[in-house]
């Protein structure tokens, strides 16, 4: 009896669901300069946390859009930093020293524990 190798064996493909909502998201708009940044500022915003991708992922998708761009400056310097603080920051334990970080983060909670983001909370 022979037997079929490795290599003769048809490749796996893995699906990945996209609800309608994130597909019609600028993360799938062809490539421009916002919708490159968006990808980029998407990507940053998850982290080696997941109780920071629970607060960042859902603010960036839902609030980024509409802040003014000083704020907007703010969640992409916010994001830069290390995990660590932000964990501290927007888990309260301490609040950033510069005002506009200090804004930045509390909208970040403000959201969280807002109405809007309960599709985002975990079951």
């Amino acid at each position: 009896m022979t037997g079929v190798s490795c290599a003769d064996a048809p490749p796996r493909v893995y699906w990945r669901y996209i609800p309608k909502a994130k597909a019609r998201s600028t993360l799938n708009e062809p490539s421009s300069p916002e919708a490159a940044q968006r990808k980029r500022l998407y990507w940053h915003s998850r982290r080696g946390m997941w109780e920071l991708d629970l607060l960042l992922v859902p603010f960036l998708e839902q609030r980024y859009d509409a802040l003014e761009p000083a704020d907007q400056a703010a969640f992409r310097d916010l994001i830069d930093e290390e995990d660590q603080d932000l964990f501290m920051w927007l888990m309260r334990r301490e609040l950033p020293a510069e005002p506009q970080r200090r804004r930045i983060v509390q909208m970040i909670i403000e959201h969280a524990e807002s109405a809007d983001s309960v599709s985002h909370r975990p079951v």
